[in-house]
């Protein structure tokens, strides 16, 4: 597993945890099923980035474009608080639409959609009643190295 770590240097796949040293935990087997069922079930993830949003969070909007290979779709999964997530097209400046993700909701960027823009224009506070504090997780799942033939 890879895991997704910001420092001085910039922002990067690495696959031992930058402070501790260990490798990073396997990914749990419920989201391994999840991606074989709607992402691909030849080629698992090899990485899940785990985002929380409080009340206040936002995310501009951005291309998924550090896999070594984008044909990889990037699947997530909400938990917690609704995120009114907005999504545009290949260009930056295309048009956006925005779409509630609620608790449970699985999102897939795949094919055409892989490289569309998006992003969490807000987090709508205490609908979800799943994180005793609020906010939202987002589980990401994607394949950031090459496959191996």
């Amino acid at each position: 597993s890879l895991g997704w770590t910001t420092d001085a240097a910039g922002y990067r796949y690495e696959p031992r945890h930058p402070v501790t040293g260990q490798a990073w935990p396997d990914i749990p087997q419920v989201l391994l099923d999840l991606w074989a069922e709607l992402a691909d079930p030849d080629v698992p993830p090899d990485a899940c980035l785990i985002n929380f949003y409080n009340a206040e969070a936002k995310m501009g909007l951005h291309q998924d474009r550090d896999e070594a290979d984008l044909k990889f779709p990037v699947l997530s999964v909400s938990l917690g608080d609704t995120a009114v997530f907005r999504i545009g097209g290949v260009k930056r400046n295309d048009p956006t639409r925005s779409v509630k993700l609620a608790s449970g909701d699985v999102c897939l960027l795949a094919g055409e959609a892989r490289l569309f823009h998006h992003g969490v224009d807000r987090i709508l506070a205490g609908s979800s009643r799943l994180l005793p504090s609020g906010g939202r997780i987002n589980l990401t799942l994607r394949r950031a190295a090459p496959a191996r033939a």
